[in-house]
């Protein structure tokens, strides 16, 4: 009796057996970057860059930024203007790959990127800002600032600016103005002040002028012509 039951007893084994199923999940796929995310926002058309910037593109300087807030000052100083901005989602190495590709497309001279806030903690990926900037002509080109009253008594004049740093390459740097130069007049009109001095410099933008200035308590004349401005 066991013999003639022993094929049946083996037959339900296997089919328990084969019942008994083991759970199974997706299988470890290869290791990819999420896909970038990009918000690009031009700030200047192409036709207003090509006509402004100072020399032709090149290759994107791509810099960690410092502050988003101070940066474009610091920037313009240098005669940097931004032309647009973007997100990026990802790791820095995606970031930078992005950002570089988009810097070429719109022609940037230099590529500030911003790293995720330290607070932003979330499941999504890390979101990475990054600001493009072409060197425009710049106008002028020097900083300056208001006379002291000791200064304007020694020079003999009631008001005026002293020039500050000068970038090179500029109309101020090519009429070889020099820090510490004394701005009394521009052709031949008095000059208040900073604020006036800046509004005769945008009146006059694109033009000749002719700044009188004061250097060493020697009077000197100096001829520069303006660059056009920026479009607002």
């Amino acid at each position: 009796m066991p013999r003639r039951f022993r094929p049946v007893a083996v037959a339900a084994l296997i089919l328990v057996a084969g019942c008994v199923s083991t759970p199974r999940g997706p299988g470890p796929g290869p290791s990819q970057e999420p896909p970038p995310v990009s918000s690009y926002v031009s700030e200047r058309d192409a036709a207003t860059i090509a006509e402004m910037r100072a020399a032709p593109p090149t290759a994107p300087e791509l810099v960690l930024g410092k502050n988003p807030s101070s940066d474009p000052n610091r920037l313009a100083a240098q005669g940097f203007v931004r032309v647009g901005t973007a997100n990026y989602a990802g790791s820095e190495t995606v970031a930078r790959e992005e950002a570089d590709r988009q810097g070429q497309a719109v022609g940037a001279d230099r590529i500030l990127l911003y790293p995720p806030l330290p607070s932003a903690t979330s499941a999504a990926a890390p979101v990475w800002n990054a600001a493009f900037y072409v060197r425009f002509k710049l106008p002028f080109g020097a900083t300056f600032r208001d006379l002291k009253a000791e200064e304007r008594a020694a020079i003999g004049h009631d008001g005026g600016v002293e020039i500050g740093s000068v970038v090179g390459g500029t109309p101020a740097s090519r009429a070889n103005l020099l820090a510490g130069d004394f701005v009394v007049q521009v052709n031949g009109k008095p000059i208040a002040g900073k604020s006036a001095f800046q509004n005769l410099l945008k009146a006059n933008a694109g033009r000749t002028v002719t700044l009188t200035i004061v250097r060493n308590g020697e009077t000197l004349q100096r001829v520069l012509r303006l660059g056009s401005l920026a479009p607002e």
